[in-house]
């Protein structure tokens, strides 16, 4: 039993998951304006082009381009604790500058929009140390060998990236004074790898005694629809908006995958005991078989629903409400994951923003998220965290074509105690991300 739970730690690296923002598979966070504020879903300025399409009906007559960059940092952390104290393995979290395309042009009671940025997922994760289900597991199989814990090593590292790159199109008609409408359609291209080994060495007699080297990439397509709906009448604006589920299928393209025993620990159980060896090598066999090259794997966009309000209170003083509602637990994940959800995420988001005169405007804002988070759902390669996310910034009007925003915005997150073999686990996040973005409407 042991052994077989050695071998699943180990290929449990293949579900390694990465930096994103909004719901578990999808982000939101794509123009500064969002950063600054938050709740835009009843926008009707250039970042409608993704956060409420319907609502460019109300919007510049003429073209906008937009060009957004930002720069995320995160930490992701696990806490092994045992009755001999407790152990941190950290985990870097990056990604390199992260750019959002906007373009739309409006003409009588028409409106075409297209939004081209990182929409799922987006970065980098790195631990150095590995995490503790793998070194820990790995002293308890040794020790059933009675090889003693000061006679040998462990070497572990894992990391891996997952970028989801989306091109969207809209095209918004307005339906009346009041009303309009918009239907888009998303293209989105996965792109991961999950690389690392664990490695157990003793420098007498036995050299390596365990070996795990993984590399696979993974690639794959996926298109949602999306419909958007706007109500505006003098300062209120209603928006709402929906994109269906995207079916995302990767295939691995698999570079190296080999996990077992090191070849002298191998040669003494062929004598002392082969039996063992072959049960070895049987699960090896079961439980590499998704990871050979050419197996198929879900990851899902999960299906959106986005309800929003804004008013303005003045000329100078604008705010609004948002919600979020992310259908995890109808979208396929690695494993079936989804099942283990307690529901689906929800997020409340609300901003406000203030023009001080007509080249300088300020705004912050806040969001919950909720991701509906079970023990059996967390895992040391992939974990998450309910959040409380805060930001703020400003708008320069450079002049009348030309807006620069700044935005910095963070993310507290809510620690997870889980129950482990050994005592517990807890995870924690942190997330900073600063942007700056520039608007041109002509």
């Amino acid at each position: 039993m042991t052994r077989k739970l050695f071998i699943l730690a180990l290929l449990a690296m293949a579900t390694t998951a990465t930096v994103h923002a909004g719901g578990l598979m999808t982000n939101t966070n794509y123009h500064i304006a969002f950063d600054r504020m938050f709740a835009r879903g009843a926008s009707t300025e250039i970042d409608a082009a993704y956060s409420n399409p319907a609502g460019l009906a109300w919007g510049h007559e003429g073209f906008q381009f937009s060009l957004n960059f930002q720069k995320p940092w995160q930490y992701r952390n696990i806490e092994a604790v045992t009755t001999a104290g407790s152990q941190k393995f950290e985990g870097k979290a990056s990604a390199p500058i992260v750019p959002a395309l906007f373009a739309s042009y409006k003409k009588g009671n028409w409106a075409f929009s297209t939004m081209i940025g990182i929409v799922g997922s987006g970065g980098f994760v790195e631990y150095k140390e590995g995490v503790p289900m793998f070194n820990m597991l790995v002293q308890g199989m040794l020790g059933q060998m009675n090889i003693a814990p000061n006679s040998y090593k462990i070497d572990s590292e894992m990391k891996g990236k997952q970028y989801i790159y989306g091109g969207q199109v809209n095209i918004t008609r307005k339906i009346n004074d009041n009303f309009s409408a918009s239907i888009g359609l998303r293209a989105n291209y996965y792109d991961g790898y999950y690389r690392g080994h664990v490695l157990a060495n003793e420098h007498a007699q036995l050299g390596d005694l365990t070996t795990l080297a993984l590399d696979v990439d993974q690639r794959g397509w996926g298109f949602a629809p999306i419909v958007s709906f706007d109500y505006h009448n003098g300062p209120l604006t209603i928006g709402a908006r929906y994109e269906f589920r995207t079916k995302i299928e990767t295939e691995n393209k698999t570079n190296t995958l080999n996990a077992g025993l090191g070849t002298n620990l191998q040669a003494m159980l062929m004598q002392s005991n082969p039996a063992a060896l072959q049960q070895i090598a049987t699960t090896l066999g079961t439980y590499t078989a998704e990871y050979q090259d050419g197996v198929k794997t879900r990851y899902d966009m999960p299906s959106l629903f986005v309800a929003a309000v804004g008013y303005e209170f003045s000329p100078k003083l604008r705010g609004a409400v948002e919600y979020h509602f992310f259908d995890d637990k109808h979208a396929k994940m690695a494993g079936n994951r989804q099942k283990e959800l307690e529901h689906g995420t929800h997020e409340i988001l609300a901003g406000v923003e203030y023009d001080i005169n007509d080249k300088f405007t300020i705004s912050c804002g806040g969001q919950r998220t909720d991701y509906g988070l079970s023990d059996n759902y967390q895992k040391d390669t992939s974990f998450a965290c309910d959040s409380y996310s805060v930001g703020c910034g400003g708008a320069w009007n450079i002049n009348d074509k030309m807006r620069l925003n700044v935005s910095y915005f963070c993310t507290l997150y809510s620690d997870y105690n889980k129950p482990a073999s050994y005592g517990s686990e807890v995870y924690s996040r942190t997330n900073h991300v600063i942007g700056v973005g520039l608007d041109y409407r002509f």
